[in-house]
């Protein structure tokens, strides 16, 4: 029988409350069928709001949850909690563009137009595959804590992880799943979330199968620029590449697009990194020529390029790539196209790929909770809460620097040499570029019989790859590989 404990009080753990300053701690149940892998399914579904305690047994927030089980006897069905980012982001993204029973329809890589929008089976969900639980961690979607102060509490990442780990025990017992394999999906900050939280449960015996791990983003380091750090310059380079010739700016060399990434990859470790770390030393001879070499992967003017001193950075890449037309592209899908409001401004305002799908989503979210499966609630489903992550605390406990939770995925993976690891990209996500994930695979630290527990998988979208209809196929196709892979490991 596995068993769990709840984690030791810090210093920093949130404050307990009287449970009345909470919404009450209820579920709604109900049944749907659905289409899923060519197989038709009778769903049993629960919505509801379980709350956290501390160590006191007194209640701290409410956690909503969406639960899709299909045969609540099969206790050695999978189950999958899934997440997504932000961080401040709800699981309405994987929910209800990914692996759900229903899927949003989009037209792509276009503005999902006015409503109404369509919510169709996801016939390439994972249900058939294993049970799913979507969780909406404290203030988004419908969770929530008593006040502004103390959800500020869970807003950290080491307090976040604890709170969502405390809900995946909590449901495992209130459940009877102890027995089943466990997964973990997260996207985006998701993956941050995931790395940390399967060491979490790990220390705690709660072994998993199987991350899922989509648009990866557990070292800042790899992705986000700044005076110290030139790494991400490099990693957004092959991206930057596939969008240059996606839009035509750049032709594709004899190979196609495999070869151009190929020689992006080539040149961002062999000639721009170098570059990069000359810094201030570089001649202007060896500047002209790198500024030369980016221009014909990027499609950008060299004289720009080296003007900022070959900095590249994805805001600046995505207003100048098309900047004679006043368009713009998307950050989180370079595909997608857009005016952003200020076209005398150097960096992009506004993401087309987010405008495109925010108003969908929230709609067909709403109406899928409160009139499908019943949740009777007069309070805003939080879709994407920019208040939480303008206020997110990125501090970890005894670390410096960028966030990071490798070393958490490096101590979970080497505790369990079971557990197997996704990272899903999109080629065309100038959020969390794909060459960045390649860069952490490579850089876990793994005992040699440990990484070839990590693949890697490629997708002609972007941040949200499931958009892409093509991509969607492939995804759930290289999700069935993998779920086969991690169950037939063994124990």
């Amino acid at each position: 029988m596995s068993t769990t404990q709840s984690p030791e009080a810090t210093p920093d753990s949130p404050a307990t409350c009287n449970a009345e300053d909470l919404p009450e701690e209820r579920s709604v149940r109900s049944r749907i069928e659905t289409t899923c892998g060519g197989t038709t399914l009778d769903v049993e579904v629960e919505i509801g709001l379980l709350h956290l305690k501390g160590t006191d047994g007194k209640p701290t927030a409410a956690i909503f949850h969406t639960s899709y089980v299909v045969d609540s006897a099969d206790t050695k069905r999978p189950v999958t909690f899934c997440f997504n980012g932000g961080p401040g982001s709800s699981s309405v993204w994987l929910h209800m563009g990914a692996f759900g029973p229903r899927r949003i329809v989009l037209p792509d890589p276009q503005h999902g137009g006015p409503p109404p929008h369509t919510l169709v089976d996801n016939d390439r969900g994972l249900l058939d595959l294993t049970d799913l639980v979507f969780i909406d961690p404290v203030g988004t979607g419908f969770s929530t804590a008593p006040d502004a102060d103390k959800a500020a509490a869970f807003h950290t990442v080491d307090q976040d992880v604890a709170s969502v780990g405390m809900f995946i025990t909590r449901w495992l017992s209130a459940n009877g799943r102890w027995a089943s394999p466990r997964f973990l999906s997260g996207e985006s900050y998701g993956t941050t979330r995931s790395a940390a939280l399967a060491e979490w449960l790990e220390t705690r015996g709660v072994a998993l199968n199987g991350l899922v791990l989509l648009s990866l983003a557990i070292q800042f380091q790899t992705f986000i620029p700044d005076r110290a750090n030139q790494l991400p310059y490099q990693t957004f380079l092959p991206t930057f590449a596939a969008t240059a010739a996606y839009h035509g700016r750049i032709p594709l060399p004899e190979g196609g697009l495999d070869a151009l990434l190929a020689e992006a990859r080539r040149f961002a470790t062999e000639v721009y990194g170098p570059a990069l770390h000359r810094g201030d030393e570089l001649d202007e001879a060896a500047l002209i020529e790198v500024s030369e070499g980016l221009a014909a992967l990027t499609g950008l003017p060299a004289e720009a390029i080296a003007a900022r001193q070959l900095r590249i950075e994805a805001m600046w890449f995505s207003k100048q790539l098309l900047a004679p037309s006043g368009l713009c592209v998307g950050r989180l899908d370079g595909r997608y196209l857009g005016r952003d409001g200020k076209p005398d401004h150097a960096l992009m305002q506004r993401d087309p790929a987010y405008d495109a799908s925010l108003g969908p989503y929230t709609a067909l979210a709403n109406a899928h909770l409160r009139d499908t499966l019943g949740w009777d609630t007069d309070r805003p489903y939080e879709v994407l809460s920019m208040e939480v992550n303008s206020h997110w605390d990125w501090r970890q406990q005894g670390q410096l620097g960028f966030p990071d939770t490798s070393g958490q995925l490096h101590t979970a993976m080497t505790a369990n040499p079971h557990l197997k690891v996704l990272f899903a990209n999109g080629l065309y996500d100038l959020a969390t570029p794909f060459a960045a994930a390649e860069y952490t695979a490579r850089h876990l630290r793994l005992p040699a019989e440990s990484r070839s527990n990590v693949r890697l998988t490629y997708y002609e979208a972007g941040h949200m790859m499931y958009f892409h209809d093509p991509s969607l196929t492939q995804l759930r196709a290289d999700l069935e590989a993998f779920y086969g892979w991690a169950l037939s490991s063994g124990a």
